[in-house]
């Protein structure tokens, strides 16, 4: 096996985040499922939600796209798969992703639907609730893979969001047989408990078949995913399945198992939670930059939590502070 030239690659949706502010009420008006992410099938409903919005930001977002933003800012070598429109906001995607140092190669789609959009609500107690509208990301080719790309990266990233519609679906089945043929780690993020329920099955396959090497799940996805309401005895049951596993909990803080052995950390202090969008794509950051880099369990963990602490201290699901800086100030 060659020295890989990227850290890390990984495959998601590219999507530009519309943030807003809004309080519970909203969220009931409009039939929302508070501290979730639900899909809008349409471009219609994306825009009559849009128009009831109050006054918003909008950023470059994904959660894939997230962590490798949060990766760039460790000092990582990264690169992103994903399908935008060739339109405005894939324009602005693009340019974002690339102004980061994260290399992105994947042809826009031309004509019609449009660059995907994610319209999240932020409530006062932090919590976001995403309102996806996939458009152009859904249709991700497995024809659009960079096989050199992927053949060349330590890890490869996936996201569970993007298992939703049959083309990225199968373009993801496809890059995890060129990593795997190269020698390569292979990530996971179970993404949503709505999107385990969708597709359980398939995930508890690609597990059993090995396919794995890093999952990532909190507390909820963990729970959902086992079938259990037994936190410990779930942790056990997934462990012993999985090479590595890692549980966030949001301020119970995060563990992680590797080979029987367990690391955990508290969250660390923050004088307010202002947004929790990004929390657990930014702590997947920290916790792979730390394993690319060779660090242990508990250092991993450490720089995810740091990553974490940033993102939900600020509006917005990538970081505004210097993590590295933090990271070097804190580990070494």
């Amino acid at each position: 096996m060659t020295a890989a030239t990227y850290d890390v690659v990984a495959i998601g949706n590219a999507i530009v985040d519309v943030i807003a502010r809004a309080d519970d009420a909203f969220i009931a008006e409009n039939s929302l499922r508070k501290g979730s992410m639900q899909l809008l099938f349409s471009t219609e409903e994306a825009e009559a939600l849009y128009e009831r919005m109050g006054p918003g930001i909008e950023t470059s977002g994904g959660s894939a796209a997230n962590t490798l933003a949060g990766l760039a800012a460790l000092g990582l070598n990264c690169g992103f798969i994903g399908q935008v429109a060739d339109d405005q906001l894939g324009t602005v995607f693009s340019h974002d992703m690339r102004a980061q140092g994260v290399r992105f190669d994947t042809a826009p789609r031309p004509g019609e639907p449009p660059t995907a959009r994610c319209l999240i609500i932020v409530t006062p107690d932090g919590q976001r609730t995403m309102n996806t509208f996939l458009g152009a990301s859904q249709f991700l080719p497995a024809d659009a893979l960079s096989h050199d790309l992927i053949s060349d990266a330590a890890i490869l990233y996936l996201e569970g969001y993007l298992w939703d519609p049959e083309e990225p679906r199968a373009a993801m089945r496809r890059a995890i047989a060129t990593a795997r043929q190269a020698g390569r780690r292979v990530a996971f993020t179970l993404s949503d408990v709505f999107c385990i329920e969708r597709h359980r099955a398939d995930f508890l396959k690609l597990i059993a078949d090995g396919a794995i090497d890093i999952l990532f799940a909190n507390e909820n996805e963990l729970l959902s995913l086992e079938e259990s309401d037994d936190f410990e005895a779930a942790v056990a049951s997934l462990s012993a399945r999985v090479p590595l596993l890692v549980v966030t909990r949001s301020e119970h803080g995060a563990i992680a198992v590797k080979d029987g052995k367990r690391a955990e950390v508290a969250a660390e202090p923050v004088e307010a939670v202002v947004d929790t969008t990004g929390a657990g794509d930014l702590f997947a950051a920290g916790f792979l930059a730390g394993q690319a880099r060779g660090r242990s369990l508990q250092e991993s963990l450490t720089i995810g939590a740091i990553c974490a602490a940033e993102v939900i201290s600020h509006v917005g699901p990538r970081p505004q502070a210097d993590i590295k800086a933090m990271v070097e100030t804190r580990l070494g």
